[in-house]
């Protein structure tokens, strides 16, 4: 539920009225898992309108960019390792955000893990053709 949020989100921001009936749920289901996402800021206030004695929130995605990776056992509090990699990666992720120039996807899937592992070994091969690229400018 909350992953079909953010994808709705990403389009345009919405009420929780507004994306109940999308989902065709109670409002209160909703409301619920917008409060987590909102608690764990990946979406925030972005507008409000007075409809008729209440004020009707719109919501929107905080990130453009999320980092999901693994942490070792012997790196710690994986909760500080995880806030500290997100931090630095928001920060070298700036300028592409600030120019409307990020792009990203998110996808759950469920699959074996040795197909987890052949996905990271191709992803990992595909990341080193590109860093073996010559550079082509002062961005990164």
């Amino acid at each position: 539920m909350r992953n079909t949020i953010l994808e709705l989100l990403l389009k345009r921001a919405a009420t929780v009225s507004e994306l109940a009936a999308t989902h065709d749920r109670p409002k209160s289901t909703v409301a619920h898992h917008v409060s987590v996402l909102v608690d764990a800021q990946l979406l925030k206030v972005v507008r409000t309108r007075r409809v008729r004695a209440i004020h009707e929130r719109f919501y929107g995605r905080t990130p453009r960019i999320f980092r999901v990776g693994t942490v070792s056992p012997t790196d710690g509090d994986a909760n500080a390792v995880l806030q500290q990699r997100s931090r630095h990666g928001r920060s070298r992720a700036a300028p592409a955000h600030l120019a409307d120039q990020l792009s990203s996807i998110v996808r759950h899937v469920r699959i074996p893990q040795e197909q987890a592992r052949e996905f990271w070994a191709r992803l990992l091969e595909l990341a080193s053709d590109y860093v073996q690229l010559p550079r082509g400018g002062d961005v990164v």
